[in-house]
């Protein structure tokens, strides 16, 4: 898979900083939430979705960690940063094992398939 993005050369050199440094914060809590954690789900508020898929993990028994920012009125401009650092454009975002898995329908797929189980080293 090849995934378009700018290429540094393309970008002039005294704005290269601005650009790597939007919002890192939350990208970089991310990060280390998915370092320290076997699934990542993260979401916003009043998004049925992230719920949906949180709902789905505790009927299989799965532990996870939950980020939630802002709502559909707040947190935007840094929900934006972790849809650039991921490619994905919809919350929620879940990882598991660092992997970006998509959202709630992608997972209740992984979920039907036992590629869930399979991905996290259990037996189906």
């Amino acid at each position: 898979m090849s995934r378009s993005i700018l290429d540094e050369a393309h970008i002039h050199p005294a704005i290269r900083e601005t650009i790597s440094g939007h919002h890192a914060d939350i990208v970089r809590e991310v990060q280390a939430a998915i370092a320290a954690n076997a699934i990542v789900v993260v979401g916003m508020a009043q998004n049925p979705f992230p719920k949906k898929v949180r709902r789905m993990l505790e009927q299989q028994g799965q532990s996870f960690k939950y980020l939630e920012y802002g709502n559909y009125l707040s947190g935007w401009r840094r929900r934006n940063a972790l849809k650039m650092w991921t490619g994905w454009p919809t919350f929620p975002m879940v990882f598991v094992k660092g992997m970006l898995v998509g959202g709630a329908g992608d997972v209740h797929k992984l979920i039907e398939s036992g590629e869930l189980a399979r991905l996290l080293g259990q037996k189906d």
